[in-house]
C-alpha cells in the first residue's frame, strides 16, 4: 500500500465516523423505531446493519459506475444531491404518515374499562387499563413492511462523500485504492451506525414514559420527520 492510498484510508475513517454522528438519519429511526415497536437487541442490529450495507452500497455501486463510465465527478455529485433530496422527502413522508398512524392507534388504544360477563352475563368485576399497560382491539400485523421502508430510504440516501474518496485513487489507476477506501468507509460508517444505535436504544429501555406510552408510535414517527427536516432544511 503507497502513502497517498493510507492517507486516504486514515481521511475515508475520519469522514465516515464524522459524517455519521453528525447525521441524525443514520441512528435516529432505528432507536425510536426500536422503542415504539419493541424490537429485540438482535433484531434491531441487524436491520441497522442492513440498513447501513444499503446506504453505503448504493453511494459505491454508483462511483464505480460512474469511474467504469468516465462521469466526471460533478455530475456524480449532482447525481447524488438529487438522491439526497429525495431520501430526504421519503424520510419526512414516512415520518409523517406513521406519526399519524401512530395518533390514530394511540387514541383507539386508550384506557378504558372492561366488564367481564359470565354465565348469564352476570358482570363478574371490572377492571381498567391504567399506567402503562394498554389493551388493544387491534388485529396483529401479519407482516411488518417498517423494516423494509427503512431499507428503501437508506438505499436512496447517498454517502456524499464517498465517491470524490473513490476518486483519487482510480485516477490513479489504482484499483486496490479504490476497492480499500471503499471498504474502510463502509466499515466505519456501518460499525459507528450500529454503536450509536445499540447503545441508545439500551439506554432509552429503561426510559418509563407512563401515561404516555400509548404515544410512543406517534413520536416516533415525529422524529422520523424531524430528521427528514433537518436534512432536507438544515443540510445535516
Amino acid at each position: 500500500m503507497n502513502m497517498d492510498v493510507a492517507i486516504l484510508c486514515w481521511t475515508a475513517a475520519t469522514i465516515g465516523f464524522i459524517h455519521t454522528i453528525l447525521g441524525p438519519d443514520h441512528y435516529l429511526p432505528f432507536i425510536v423505531m426500536n422503542r415504539a415497536r419493541k424490537w429485540s437487541a438482535a433484531k434491531t442490529a441487524w436491520i441497522t446493519f442492513f440498513c447501513g450495507v444499503g446506504h453505503v452500497g448504493s453511494s459505491v455501486v454508483l462511483g464505480l459506475i460512474g469511474i467504469a463510465c468516465g462521469i466526471a465527478v460533478m455530475k456524480l455529485e449532482a447525481f447524488e444531491a438529487f438522491r439526497g433530496n429525495l431520501a430526504a422527502w421519503a424520510l419526512i413522508g414516512f415520518g409523517f404518515a406513521y406519526m399519524g398512524w401512530g395518533i390514530r392507534r394511540g387514541i383507539r388504544n386508550r384506557p378504558h374499562t372492561h366488564l367481564h360477563l359470565k354465565g348469564s352475563g352476570v358482570p363478574v368485576h371490572s377492571h381498567s387499563h391504567d399506567g402503562e399497560h394498554f389493551h388493544t382491539h387491534e388485529p396483529a400485523q401479519k407482516e411488518n413492511i417498517t423494516p423494509w421502508i427503512l431499507f428503501t430510504v437508506f438505499v436512496l440516501g447517498p454517502c456524499e462523500p464517498l465517491i470524490p474518496l473513490l476518486m483519487y485513487p482510480a485516477s490513479q489507476h489504482s484499483l486496490f485504492g479504490t476497492v480499500l477506501v471503499a471498504a474502510v468507509f463502509s466499515a466505519v460508517t456501518i460499525i459507528t451506525m450500529l454503536c450509536i444505535v445499540m447503545v441508545a436504544s439500551w439506554g432509552i429501555s429503561f426510559a418509563r414514559f407512563g401515561k404516555l406510552e400509548r404515544w410512543t408510535h406517534a413520536l416516533a414517527g415525529g422524529a422520523i420527520c424531524l430528521s427528514g427536516l433537518a436534512i432536507q432544511f438544515l443540510g445535516l
